[in-house]
């Protein structure tokens, strides 16, 4: 890998290292307390996929919660957390990112405790909004600080490692949550995280060194009210058109179209403004747009599969939430080994290649989905996920490098807020609208055999495969004809979603093959990085540190190193 400035093209001393010696000495363990942070967050989504059925259960077993009322327990927390992502990443750079990590891992463990023991389904679903709360402060600030505590050539090895640290999390979460399951209530999968906030606070007040933009300028008001509303309307109404399968009703229409306009305002304040929230000069730059629009893409099309691939594992073929929770195993190794390794790939390769191939290789494991069925051997589902996994190790540290190598050092904590933005944007689009569709087209199917259901109940059956299976065994022996035809419904929704899936997944393949920047050869790359105006000096404290003159390269010339990477 190629330094900014390579020996041969300078007889002068070398700049002085950014980041502090003192830092820079427990740089990994550092990263160790972020992956634990970040560990607690996902672990607790990933729990929560196998423990719908058990809450959906009537007590004591559960709370009683209905179809709507689960996915409300999932989407409270994503609507407050993508609202409030961007602010985040802002009040990082400005107050300090150690700071506002505490905060959110102390309000995160709060929600989680007062969850565990929620009495309702209504309790659950605002104690949910308080973990998103704290969630949206701790995401952005992990990936903030990893790259205030590396210098510029480890970053792309440290991204890695951090990615690698959701497949930890996808391959805890569920078996975790699956042991709970059996052995303790359903709250016990909240409660446990509490003791890993503890752990995960001590360590990062002892280890994490704080940091932030040394000339933050003045505060953005009116772009940050404008960011925060935009994003609340338009998650809420992609979650409403999900809840209602449909996106033509008036409340699904007038918050989404509400928030649209609102972002629109948003950006044109943005280019006018002399201290804006973001320089929107950034997505002018094709490998940064195509590097988020990446990000939205696969999201979109792995959070609908995953939702329903819960039910498919569980209500199809019978699978415990354990066994659930160890079948997706090898999407999880796969990642953890693979994505810490990826700028391997990468420096061989390049961005546009490496991604391309992960994008291709993740809608093929869509798209095997649609050949799934009640008998589909276990040993095929498994070489599915593991595709999967692979895949995306080779999209996010990529994709991930490629957006926060393209903005300053200083704005580290708007960058990091900009990639989960637009993550949690494209995942709960995903899971509105490929969830929609399943459901929609589940009711065509099994409303045909609801002849024989009660008029009051045939509207509840229909709504999904739970549902028709919880009204068959209130029916008794006469509802056993229903069982078959759900699960028959059930699969042929899958098939027509995991195709809509995979087609999400190729317009992502297209979008990174045709904006990524291909491989540099290594000689032009040292070339440019000699070359007069390549690079410009910044000023600015050094995180826990005084002031020192630091080589940072132009956001332009970020923009092309960083897809190398």
């Amino acid at each position: 890998m190629s330094q900014p400035f390579p020996a041969s093209a300078s007889t002068s001393a070398p700049a002085p290292p950014r980041v502090p010696e003192a830092v820079h000495r427990r740089r990994w363990a550092v990263l160790a307390v972020l992956m634990l942070s970040l560990l607690i967050v996902v672990l607790d989504n990933s729990i929560l996929n196998v423990a719908v059925r058990t809450i959906a259960a009537p007590a004591p077993t559960g709370i009683g919660a209905t179809q709507s009322e689960l996915e409300w327990s999932i989407n409270s927390y994503t609507l407050v957390f993508a609202g409030l992502l961007f602010t985040s990443g802002l009040l990082g750079d400005r107050l300090g990112r150690k700071k506002v990590l505490l905060f959110g891992i102390t309000v995160f463990g709060i929600g989680s405790a007062l969850a565990a023991f929620s009495g309702s389904p209504g309790e659950l679903i605002a104690y949910r909004a308080v973990m998103g709360l704290g969630a949206a402060f701790v995401m952005p600030a992990t990936l903030a600080v990893l790259m205030n505590v590396f210098e510029r050539d480890e970053q792309p090895k440290a991204i890695g490692i951090w990615a690698g640290s959701v497949g930890l999390a996808i391959a805890i979460g569920p078996i975790t949550g699956g042991v709970l399951l059996e052995h303790f209530w359903w709250g016990s999968i909240f409660l446990v995280n509490v003791p890993v906030v503890l752990l995960a606070l001590a360590l990062m007040i002892w280890l994490v060194p704080d940091s932030r933009d040394p000339k933050p300028g003045r505060v953005d008001i009116p772009g940050v009210l404008l960011s925060v509303l935009g994003l609340v309307l338009l998650v809420y109404g992609i979650i409403r058109g999900g809840e209602l399968a449909s996106f033509t009703d008036v409340t699904v229409l007038a918050p989404v179209l509400g928030g649209l306009a609102v972002l629109v305002v948003f950006v044109l304040h943005e280019r006018r403004s002399d201290h804006p929230a973001i320089d929107m000069a950034y997505f002018r730059k094709p490998a940064f747009a195509a590097a988020v629009a990446a990000i939205a893409l696969v999201f979109f099309a792995l959070m609908g599969v995953t939702f329903f691939s819960a039910f498919y594992l569980q209500s199809v073929r019978g699978f415990s939430a354990l066994e659930s929770g160890l079948l997706i195993l090898p999407l999880a190794v796969a990642q953890m080994v693979f994505a810490p390794r990826a700028r391997l790939v990468v420096d061989r390769f390049g961005a546009k290649a490496v991604c391309t191939a992960g994008m291709l290789l993740v809608a093929a494991g869509l798209a095997a989905f649609a050949l799934f069925d009640a008998s589909t051997p276990v040993w095929a589902m498994e070489v599915v996920f593991f595709l999967q996994g692979a895949g995306m190790a080779h999209i996010m540290p990529p994709v991930t490098v490629a957006v926060m190598q393209a903005l300053p050092r200083e704005k580290a904590g708007s960058g990091s807020a900009i990639n989960n933005t637009f993550r949690q944007v494209g995942g709960a689009m995903g899971v509105a609208v490929l969830g929609s569709l399943l459901s929609s087209t589940y009711r065509g199917e099994v409303e045909g055999h609801l002849g024989g259901v009660p008029a009051a109940l045939r509207d509840t059956a229909g709504e999904s495969i739970e549902a028709t299976l919880a009204v068959a065994s209130k029916l008794g022996p006469a509802g056993r004809n229903l069982v078959a035809p759900a699960y028959d419904a059930f699969l042929d929704a899958m098939h027509v979603t995991a195709i809509a899936s995979a087609v999400i997944a190729l317009i992502g393949a297209a979008v990174v093959a045709a904006f990524l920047p291909g491989r540099t050869p290594r000689g032009a790359e040292q070339t440019a990085s000699a070359a007069p105006g390549a690079d410009v000096t910044a000023d600015g404290p050094a995180p826990d540190g005084p002031a020192r003159r630091a080589s940072v390269p132009a956001p332009g010339a970020e923009a092309g190193e960083s897809a190398r990477r």
